[in-house]
């Protein structure tokens, strides 16, 4: 399969990169905001959702680049910057506009963190940057609890 390349320029295009996102996983020390540049980055190892099946064959990861332009200012909840080499997995990003075309990203990560992002617009891009490679570890969510509906 081709590297991914998304860009996204407003929430529903933001929505299929979360997707695409899912149990991706990296390091704090990964994470990267440069406020002169209004640029905020972190290189994830996401799962390949699309070129897998049931049964678990042909599990992949592509090491990937998610970048955020236009980050007027970037405020972290439970994120231990303190300990650089925890693996930290994300589960979604979202956005909520304040005023319009601005408002605040936020990335959720397993067992708690966030990461909110002020943003004078949603401009991002996910990026694989390299080929993928095989995983045994196909990531699973437990069951919650209740009916579907």
């Amino acid at each position: 399969m081709a590297e991914l390349k998304l860009i996204a320029l407003d929430a529903d295009d933001l929505k299929i990169i979360s997707a695409h996102l899912q149990d991706a996983v990296g390091r704090i020390s990964d994470i990267v905001y440069d406020n002169k540049a209004k640029r905020f980055a972190l290189v994830l190892n996401r799962f390949d959702w699309t070129n897998t099946d049931a049964s678990g064959h042909a599990n992949e990861r592509h090491q990937s680049g998610l970048r955020f332009e236009q980050v007027k200012a970037v405020r972290s909840l439970q994120l231990n910057r303190s300990r650089p080499g925890e693996v930290i997995s994300l589960l979604a990003i979202a956005f909520e506009e304040t005023n319009a075309p601005s408002g605040t990203v936020t990335l959720f990560f397993s067992g708690g963190p966030q990461i909110a992002l002020d943003v004078e617009c949603i401009e991002a891009e996910l990026r694989d940057l390299g080929a993928a490679w095989a995983t045994k570890n196909r990531p699973h969510h437990p069951d919650v609890g209740g009916d579907d509906v």
